[in-house]
């Protein structure tokens, strides 16, 4: 065995920012994510102490002989069909969701020295999380109960991981901002984001700490364990509707997003997969909370340098535009309803096929 990460879904948002904590920290990387040409282009940049290996994990014989040929010390399993795409591509998703992680757990325990398997899972486990009814903030003991196909993903790649004879470590993620935020400041995401109650708790984290976390989670004292990832309890535990107006006036669309809607406090099933959560075990063993969030919003408004003025110019016309792009434009809708928004834009949510 050598003492290399394999980083799968390397060029993605988490796993860029992981490849590159890895390098920055001296260890020698293997990042293997789809052969397409916006991957080829961001693998040119990678830094020094990185190999890239093309490899479709969907086959079995592909992961198979990747893991073989490596030999790795540790895998950072990061690859997935995330939302709101994941709802248009069910099939597709539960074969890199799903059928990847039993590929990877198999081809490691087959190593004479197996790796330790680092799985990047999510709080969507938990599924609809109404701050009217739901008491205390989640932790790695409260019990799962996935709303949409993603989290039921997620609960069945963390229930191949626990039973596999590897050394593992279960990341579970909040919500994952970076202060580059052009990547996905995509039409598909503003509506996806708009349709969410703007009551929801969520606890944001920075992807560079993320990245911190799972690179830390390679070596940690903490095998066994299910560690829940987010930002600082003091400035991350925030409101799904105070989010994305934040990072859109910090680059310079002040009042640009249009007032989403609350979510109904006595239907239980119409809120989305977010919460606050307690992170004070995995930032005891995983040391990995840098960046605040007034932090963040600073260094997007740096970030965004000279457009922030002629953001701020058009904000008024940006609103009016995306308004009448929103889920709820001219429903009369008095409260949010995600699960049945995402079903008329993407697909079914539902991990059994249910109506939502």
């Amino acid at each position: 065995m050598t003492d290399t990460v394999l980083v799968t879904g390397a060029f993605g948002l988490v796993g860029s920012a992981t490849v590159h904590r890895l390098a920055a920290d001296g260890r020698r990387v293997v990042a293997t994510d789809l052969d397409t040409p916006g991957n080829q282009k961001a693998a040119a940049a990678l830094p020094v102490g990185v190999t890239v290996r093309w490899a479709d994990l969907t086959d079995p014989s592909a992961v198979g002989a990747l893991v073989a040929d490596i030999t790795p010390s540790a895998i950072i399993h990061l690859a997935a069909v995330i939302p709101p795409f994941i709802y248009q591509r069910r099939g597709l998703a539960e074969k890199v969701n799903v059928g990847a992680t039993a590929s990877l757990v198999a081809a490691a325990e087959k190593l004479p020295t197996p790796p330790r398997f680092v799985l990047a899972s999510s709080i969507a486990v938990y599924g609809s999380r109404n701050p009217h009814t739901v008491s205390g903030v989640l932790t790695a003991d409260t019990p799962v109960h996935p709303a949409d196909i993603y989290g039921d993903h997620k609960v069945r790649a963390e229930a191949l991981v626990r039973s596999s004879a590897l050394d593992w470590v279960i990341l579970r993620l909040g919500g994952v901002l970076t202060v580059n935020p052009g990547s996905y400041m995509k039409m598909d995401n503003f509506y996806f984001e708009g349709t969410l109650p703007t009551d929801g708790r969520l606890q944001t984290v920075d992807v560079r700490d993320v990245a911190r976390a799972f690179a830390a989670a390679t070596t940690a004292d903490a095998v066994g364990e299910t560690l829940l990832i987010g930002g600082d309890d003091h400035t991350h535990r925030l409101l799904q509707g105070d989010v994305a107006p934040a990072m859109a006036a910090a680059l310079g669309l002040v009042g640009g997003l249009p007032t989403g809607l609350k979510g109904d406090p006595h239907d239980d099933a119409g809120w989305f997969n977010t919460d606050w959560m307690d992170t004070t075990r995995s930032q005891e063993v995983l040391d990995f909370q840098r960046h605040s969030w007034p932090q963040m919003l600073i260094e997007t408004a740096a970030n965004a340098g000279i457009k922030r003025p002629l953001l701020r110019l058009v904000a008024p016309l940006a609103k009016q535009v995306l308004q009448r792009r929103t889920a709820y434009y001219g429903t009369g809708q008095r409260y949010a309803d995600p699960w049945q928004a995402i079903k008329a834009k993407w697909g079914d949510p539902r991990p059994d096929g249910s109506q939502a």
